[in-house]
């Protein structure tokens, strides 16, 4: 498990682990869950000091794969959390949807609300009780002659399922993402949502960092 752990990493120093998630994995530990991101770093990290720390500073759903950055002290995920706080960490997405939308770009804004029960997100085009606002930006990379396109995504706002039920709500759902009405699934266990690229500044040093997924399979070539 280990060696298939490392495999997927993306960057690594003594503060920060960078990885790039499988889909059909759950991020965080669960009473539910034996085969867990958090599971894996910690035995992954266990060969490398004694008392390892894995904290979760992001999430992404079983479903989605891409760029996740995880900490390796406290103090290191107290200011991680802080740049994802105040919106300092640049998100960017890939999203394979069908139908196409009909803009080459647009930006959304809604208002979001979770519904705990059927563990879905609610989009609202008006404000309401218990909703926040929410907000995204795309643009089209590739339209395709099967009616799909490939869409860069770039969310302004963290919430849950966000993306998915965002883009459902205008019409145009991820590609595998049955909850959200979307066509059937183009991998197994996965959809079209991938976490392609984080950009931040390292809580430590200062630098600035470029973290970047490779995209795949299922989502096809990018144009360049």
């Amino acid at each position: 498990m280990t060696k298939t752990f490392a495999s997927t990493i993306l960057f690594e120093d003594e503060f920060i682990l960078a990885i790039n998630k499988p889909a059909g994995l759950v991020v965080e530990a669960s009473p539910f869950e034996s085969d867990t991101i958090e599971a894996k770093a910690a035995d992954y990290l266990k060969g490398k000091t004694k008392q390892p720390f894995v904290g979760i500073v992001h999430r992404l759903d079983r479903v989605t794969s891409g760029v996740l950055l995880l900490a390796k002290k406290k103090s290191t995920l107290k200011l991680l959390n802080e740049q994802f706080s105040k919106q300092q960490i640049r998100k960017t997405y890939l999203a394979l949807v069908k139908p196409a939308p009909v803009e080459n770009a647009a930006t959304l804004e809604h208002w979001h609300r979770k519904d705990d029960k059927i563990k879905r997100a609610v989009i609202l085009s008006r404000p309401a009780r218990q909703a926040s606002a929410c907000k995204l930006y795309f643009r089209v990379l590739d339209r395709r002659p099967s009616g799909e396109a490939l869409l860069e995504v770039h969310p302004a706002t963290g919430k849950f399922h966000q993306i998915r039920a965002q883009l459902a709500f205008v019409g145009t759902p991820i590609v595998g993402d049955l909850t959200y009405g979307g066509a059937p699934s183009p991998g197994d266990k996965t959809i079209g949502l991938h976490a392609w690229k984080l950009r931040l500044r390292h809580p430590h040093t200062q630098e600035e960092l470029f973290l970047e997924a490779p995209t795949p399979l299922h989502m096809g070539i990018i144009p360049t």
